[in-house]
């Protein structure tokens, strides 16, 4: 991983069975009908945001190349000595993301190691999203959960000994947006990922 690296209450009441103090005539029941109040459940308004066809295609399409991004840089970090600046910019890596990407293999490459595991995305939702920009962006915020990483020498394939303060999952930005790539077609591009806190 780079370097930065989601209720109706009842009440029940106790009515009188038998006379009381108040009751009309002394020793007789009170034959005032009584009735337990009632409550109308508020209606809970929707959990998300009702979005326009073209912002749920985007978001859709925004959340499979976040996805094809992180696995082409595991796949990178895997084997750093055989990897390519086109390669991890073909799986959707751009701007801060492929520099951070690209300096976490020169990393590991340079000191003869490599990972196993993959980051897992535990959790993911829609920060903000504009579809109709002349570049449409997509802002997902996610939790990740990096325990399944581990580094590894390449000579051995042991674990190097790791000491993580600050845990290992993390709540993330992630900007995606939709660019023209080097061969002129257009796609989906992560171009940032932010730790924004822990999850």
């Amino acid at each position: 991983m780079p370097r930065r690296p989601l209720l109706l209450t009842v009440a029940l009441c106790a009515l009188p069975l038998a006379a009381c103090n108040n009751s009309p005539e002394a020793g007789q029941p009170n034959t005032t009908p009584t009735t337990a109040p009632t409550s109308t459940p508020t209606p809970s308004g929707p959990t998300t945001p009702a979005y326009t066809p073209e912002e749920q295609a985007a978001i859709t399409a925004a959340k499979a190349r976040y996805t094809a991004a992180r696995a082409g840089v595991v796949k990178a970090a895997a084997d750093p000595q055989k990897v390519t600046r086109a390669q991890l910019e073909a799986s959707g890596s751009s701007g801060h993301w492929l520099d951070g990407a690209i300096e976490q293999i020169v990393f590991l490459r340079d000191r003869s190691l490599y990972q196993t595991g993959e980051v897992k995305i535990v959790s993911s939702v829609v920060k903000s999203v504009d579809a109709l920009a002349s570049r449409p962006t997509v802002v997902l915020t996610n939790c990740v959960d990096g325990s399944p990483v581990v580094m590894r020498y390449k000579a051995t394939g042991k674990a190097v000994p790791v000491v993580s303060n600050d845990g290992l999952r993390h709540k993330v930005d992630a900007y995606l947006s939709f660019a023209a790539s080097k061969t002129g077609a257009k796609m989906w591009f992560l171009t940032d990922e932010k730790v924004i806190g822990k999850c």
